[in-house]
């Protein structure tokens, strides 16, 4: 676990890496964090067996779409299992789906096994939907991968609300079983 000036340190780093553009964001705003650097996670799964100790709670993030083409981005405890007919009632939608890799990408700027609610910096026309799981947000340390995936920050919840208000984003409160 590292700060920022401890994660820079004896590193040449190119600034256009998309990590930055969240550094930059959450350094703007005088946000306190950390950064995790582990091997590429793509599941929940993997991040349980390779991400070492790290405090605070741990989401999956589904990014998908239902059949008018709505975004939404439902990020949620990491061992919450989400039945998608349930989520459709919770919603208020109906044939929900996995967004494609395109989509995605599209629309958040990141590819799979990458996706936070931090990327949502890169959704400047709102065009995605925001819900997180209530029992998350009870968590006093958030942890969420910054636009890639073999890199994890640390922060603590209230840093990561008043983040989402220097983007201009509201969420949605979900309570799962």
């Amino acid at each position: 676990m590292k700060n920022y000036t401890e994660f820079l340190n004896g590193k040449y780093i190119s600034k256009s890496n998309l990590e930055f553009h969240i550094f930059n964001s959450l350094n703007n705003l005088k946000c306190e964090y950390y950064i995790h650097e582990h091997p590429a996670l793509k599941t929940v799964e993997e991040s349980k067996i390779l991400r070492g100790k790290m405090e605070g709670g741990h989401s999956k993030n589904l990014f998908l779409r239902d059949k008018k083409k709505n975004n939404f981005l439902i990020t949620a405890c990491e061992d919450q299992k989400i039945d998608l007919k349930d989520l459709e009632k919770k919603l208020g939608t109906s044939r929900l789906s996995f967004g494609s890799p395109d989509r995605l990408y599209q629309f958040l700027g990141v590819k799979p096994g990458s996706v936070s609610p931090l990327a949502l910096i890169n959704d400047q026309q709102n065009e995605v939907s925001f819900y997180i799981d209530k029992n998350l947000l009870k968590e006093k340390i958030l942890n969420f991968h910054p636009l890639i995936n073999n890199l994890t920050i640390s922060l603590k919840t209230k840093d990561f609300e008043k983040f989402l208000h220097s983007i201009k984003r509201a969420y949605n409160e979900l309570f799962f079983k």
